[in-house]
Order: structure tokens, then C-alpha cells, then sequence
């Protein structure tokens, strides 16, 4: 059985356009992107205030191309876009999407990284996507240029980005150094993209955490994007319509490295008019003051955010957070009565929530304001197609039973770089065409509205959600393994009231160290993960000693035993399960 949008979903206007870039696609009206002349100024400063029109935005990207293409010897319609892969490690700034843009108008391709990244975990990034020069900011300098050095990437290949209250002046080219030389040059000449060329040319190489080892690259084409954009924004005008919006004012805090932030708030929320108040990273009263400062209408978090808030209930009273129209979470999902808890503080709200994924770059399926039904993830956007498969690969015909969901988009990603047997597995096909594999367990229910509705029962990708983050338990153990005083190791997700899940371990230790101290070894693993990984992987759900991992016959850590073993632990003592 094959699941569709709801009736009351508008259908595409037109294919997605699959031979321009996605900047060229945000520039024009013609595509149906909201009029610029009455557009908000698509990025704002939430700290300083600093913000550029659209008009400005396009002008600094089409600058920064030019110096780009200057500084790195490219030119637009010259040589492969592999050649032209440059890293972007960076917090949020008002200038993120328009280096993104001018990179690609150079014909080459954004990886951006993840600004918790160890020095190690970019360097895998670097290396893997072959990226040519860097652009960074100041908070995680450090961090880049170790990164950097290790993959042979020159310190006059490496651009500073500004963030506000900088604090010294850097040996580095900034953007502005950048934007200026820019000024002097000639334009660059016009791409010449063939029939189909957005379809296939990779815009982003972004990192997913798959279920084993390192990220993979997920290989994100211009038409994905462009695609995924229409979808959403399309679907998110029948509400719109009704409850009388024409554009909004979000705030722009999920960071632009991750699939959430960079598509629904970097690129639909500029294309449909709105404006991105951008805050570099979270901390509550810069939050709440933006809220107050902006009168931000749209509020895109994640599910943490909203516990932090619940938690700050004195703080949130001191400001007026009356302009907020709707909260929206992704990433995990938001249960049913965190929502109603929200509600109740701030009762003129909407809140809604969207599952997607970076294969899936991004949203599959959201909930639409004028027919919210909370705990759920709402319906399938126009364009997109499910199935929910059972374990056997048969297909679930009726309502409410779980299992896989699989997907059929033209957002739907053109698989992992350099790793076919991970893409076969992933990407399939059938007599109906290419499907994503999604790992996730769902369920499809009737809403009382009477339309079908998708709730996100359970990951089976197993992977740990801290905060927007996105943890591979294998990743943690293959690391782990390597410490003396770890025989045999599983990692599982437990709760955590600001994380939402962090890290457990459950360790085996060889006999020749059962009889040392637990206490202190447990230290030193812990330790081992904090000294080598990002913050959002430490073991801040601890590490416990077993005498041995459940597994099954082929050796398959049987996870469900232990996270069962967690709940009745946490149940004996009155924790939060």
C-alpha cells in the first residue's frame, strides 16, 4: 500500500527545476519565490542587529565568488565540481548561505561540518570530501586549523567568517577581505549547466551518522534542495492562507551545518519571504531576548529547547514571547504532552513537528498548523510517497501497525560518497521506482481530522539524539574497544532532561583488571571519549560494568535487553524512564 499526501495538499506546480543552482533558484521569482521587493532581509544578526536586504545578500555572494574564484584559481565552467570541495566549520552567521551560494556558482560543492567536531572528526571530514580550503570562525579556530594542517590545506586556504563581538584581529583573509577583492575584479562568466545537470551535480556533502563507524557523506544534488524547498514551502501555504500570513519572522538558532537548519530555515524560510534572526548557538536569555527584541513568529527547535523552556518557567516570564505564532521541533520527536505542557503556558501557540532526514534532505513529512494532532509528525509533503514495510519486507496495508518506513521523493538524496554497498542498502528499487530505506519504524494513523498521519514509533538505526546531534553507538564502541580496560562494549541512548539522550556504556573488562576499582575506571572511559570526541558524544549516561554483552547467535548486540535493563533501573529508583 502506497500512502500519499492528503487531498487538501496541493500538488507541485512544476518539476523542480534540474538544471540551475539552488542560488539561482532563490534569486528567482519566476520558480514562485515569495516577491523580493516585499521580502524580509533574509538574515539578521539576533546579538548585533547587523543585518543586508536581499538585494545586499546576493551582491556579497556574487563578490565572494569572484574572490573566491581568484584565490583558488577556479573558474565556473572549468574542471569538475570535485575539484572545487570546500569546508564550511563555522557557527551560524548572516553570511553562511551566501558563501554557500557563491561556492556554487563556481560550480563546486559545501560540506559543511559540525562546529562540535573534534579536530579528528573534521579531519575525516576533510579528507573524505576532499575539500580544497576552509571557512571558520574564530570560537573554533583552534579545532580548524589542526584539521586543516592534517589534510594539507594551506593557512591562505583558510577564511574567517565574522561573528559578532569578535575579539582580536587574525592572520587569516576574512569574508570582507574577500568581498573587497571581489570589488576589483571582472564578472564571472555565466554557468553553462546541461539538461539535468542540478540533478545530478552535488551541491552538499553533508555528514550522517549512519548505523556504523564514521558519518557518511551524503551527496545532496542542486534539484534536491530546490525541490524539498517547493515541497515544503507549498505545503506550508495552505495554512499560511487560512490563518492569514504572508511571511514570518524565524529564528534562525539550529545550526545551517545540519540538514534541519540549512534547508527548512537557511533556504524555505528566505525563498517563501521570511526573515532568520541568527543567533550562533543556544543559551536561554539571548534566545528569549531575540524572541522579545524581533518579535520572532516562528520558533524552529528541537525537543530539548522545548524541556529547557518547560524547566525555565520564571525566566520565560520576564519576557514577552507574544509574537510567537508557531513552534515547530524536528530532529527527535515531540511527545504528545511536552506539547500539551507548552500549551498550557502559552496558549495562542501552534505546535507542530516534521520527521526527515539528511537522505531525505529534508522533510518528508510535517504537520500543517490547520490540522495539528499532537505526538504525531503530521503528512506526507506534495511530491512525496511511503510504504511502511514488516520486518519480512512485505508491505503493512492496514492502520496502526509499525514498521519501516520507506520513502519516494525528489528530495530523496543521491546516495553515499565512495560507499556503494551502504547506498545499495539504503537506496532500493521496486517496480514503482528508487525508494530510501529509512530505518525508522513508524506507524500510520487517521488524525480526528480524518487525514493520514505519520508517527515516529522508534529509530531502528538505534542512533542517540543529543539535542540536534545525531550519535552512532558503533562509532562510540569501536572507539571504546580501543581503551586497555574494555574487553567488550554496547552503547545505548538514555534520557536526559536538556539533552533529550545522551550515551551509555555497559563495559566487560578483562580478567586481568576484574579486580582493579570500577569507580576509576570508569573514569578513565569516560575520560578516553572526552579527550578524543565531540561534547554530544561524552558518556553523560555513564558507563556500567556487565560481565558480558547480550548478543544474538550472529553476534548482534541485542540492545532492546539492555535499554529494557536501563528502564528498570531507572524505574527502581523513581527516575525518568
Amino acid at each position: 500500500m502506497v500512502f500519499y499526501p492528503p487531498p487538501w495538499v496541493p500538488k507541485l506546480p512544476f518539476d523542480p527545476p534540474d538544471s540551475i543552482t539552488i542560488g539561482e533558484f532563490m534569486r528567482s521569482e519566476i520558480y514562485g519565490r515569495y516577491p523580493i521587493a516585499k521580502s524580509h532581509n533574509p538574515f539578521t544578526c539576533g546579538l548585533t542587529g547587523k543585518t543586508y536586504t536581499v538585494e545586499e545578500a546576493h551582491n556579497r555572494s556574487d563578490l565572494i565568488a569572484k574572490a573566491l574564484g581568484k584565490v583558488m584559481g577556479w573558474e565556473p565552467n572549468v574542471d569538475l565540481a570535485w575539484d572545487k570541495v570546500i569546508g564550511i566549520f563555522s557557527f551560524n552567521t548572516i553570511d553562511y548561505v551566501s558563501i554557500c551560494h557563491a561556492i556554487h556558482r563556481l560550480s563546486g560543492i559545501v560540506t559543511p561540518a559540525n562546529v562540535a567536531y573534534s579536530a579528528g572528526e573534521l579531519e575525516h571530514q576533510l579528507r573524505s570530501s576532499g575539500a580544497k580550503a576552509l571557512f571558520t570562525c574564530e570560537p573554533v579556530l583552534e579545532t580548524a586549523l589542526k584539521a586543516a594542517k592534517a589534510v594539507g590545506i594551506p593557512d591562505d586556504k583558510i577564511f574567517i567568517m565574522d561573528m559578532p563581538n569578535q575579539s582580536k584581529k587574525l592572520p587569516f583573509k576574512t569574508v570582507d577581505d574577500l568581498i573587497q577583492l571581489g570589488q576589483s575584479l571582472p564578472p564571472l562568466e555565466p554557468l553553462s549547466w546541461v539538461k539535468g545537470q542540478g540533478a545530478r551535480q552535488v551541491a552538499f556533502l553533508c555528514y550522517s551518522s549512519g548505523t556504523s563507524g564514521l558519518p557518511k557523506a551524503v551527496m545532496i544534488s542542486h534539484r534536491n534542495v530546490i525541490a524539498n524547498t517547493m515541497q515544503y514551502c507549498i505545503y506550508d501555504s495552505v495554512a499560511r492562507k487560512q490563518y492569514g500570513v504572508e511571511t514570518r519572522v524565524a529564528m534562525g538558532l539550529l545550526p545551517f551545518s545540519h540538514i534541519y537548519g540549512l534547508v527548512v530555515v537557511a533556504h524555505c524560510a528566505i525563498w517563501r519571504g521570511d526573515g532568520v534572526i541568527v543567533l550562533p548557538k543556544f543559551d536561554l536569555t539571548e534566545y528569549l531576548e531575540a524572541i522579545q527584541k524581533f518579535k520572532i513568529n516562528h520558533l524552529p527547535v528541537v525537543p530539548p529547547i522545548v524541556v529547557r523552556m518547560l524547566s525555565s518557567r520564571d525566566i520565560l516570564k520576564k519576557y514577552d514571547l507574544s509574537s510567537v505564532q508557531l513552534l515547530f521541533t524536528g530532529a527527535a520527536p515531540l511527545g504528545k504532552e511536552t506539547a500539551e505542557e507548552i500549551l498550557r503556558i502559552y496558549p495562542s501557540w501552534r505546535v507542530g513537528q516534521g520527521y526527515g532526514m539528511t537522505e531525505t534532505s529534508t522533510v518528508v513529512c510535517t504537520t500543517s498548523e490547520h490540522d495539528i494532532c499532537p505526538g504525531t509528525s503530521g503528512s506526507l509533503i506534495p511530491g512525496a510517497r511511503a510504504k511502511v514495510i514488516d520486518q519480512d519486507g512485505r508491505e503493512i496495508t492496514e492502520y496502526g501497525k509499525p514498521g519501516e518506513l520507506i520513502v519516494q521523493s525528489p528530495s530523496v538524496t543521491l546516495g553515499y560518497l565512495n560507499n556503494e554497498k551502504a547506498t545499495a542498502e539504503a537506496y532500493v528499487w521496486d517496480e514503482d521506482g528508487r525508494w530510501l530505506r529509512t530505518g525508522d519504524e513508524v506507524i500510520v494513523t487517521k488524525a480526528p481530522s480524518g487525514y493520514e498521519h505519520i508517527t515516529i514509533v522508534d529509530r531502528l538505526k538505534e542512533l542517540i539524539k543529543v539535542k540536534a546531534h545525531q550519535v552512532a553507538p558503533a562509532e562510540l564502541e569501536a572507539h571504546l574497544l580501543a581503551h586497555p580496560a574494555v574487553d567488550d562494549v554496547a552503547v545505548i541512548a538514555v534520557p536526559d532532561d536538556r539533552a533529550g539522550e545522551v550515551p551509555k556504556a555497559f563495559v566487560v573488562v578483562p580478567e586481568s583488571m576484574a579486580s582493579r576499582n570500577k569507580e576509576e575506571m570508569a573514569a578513565e572511559i569516560i575520560k578516553h571519549v572526552q579527550d578524543h570526541k565531540a561534547h554530544y558524544k561524552w558518556l553523560k549516561g555513564g558507563v556500567e560494568f556487565l560481565d558480558a554483552i547480550p548478543k544474538s547467535p550472529s553476534g548482534k548486540i541485542l540492545r532492546r535487553l539492555l535499554r529494557d535493563r536501563e528502564k528498570e533501573a531507572r524505574r527502581a529508583k523513581g527516575a525518568k524512564i
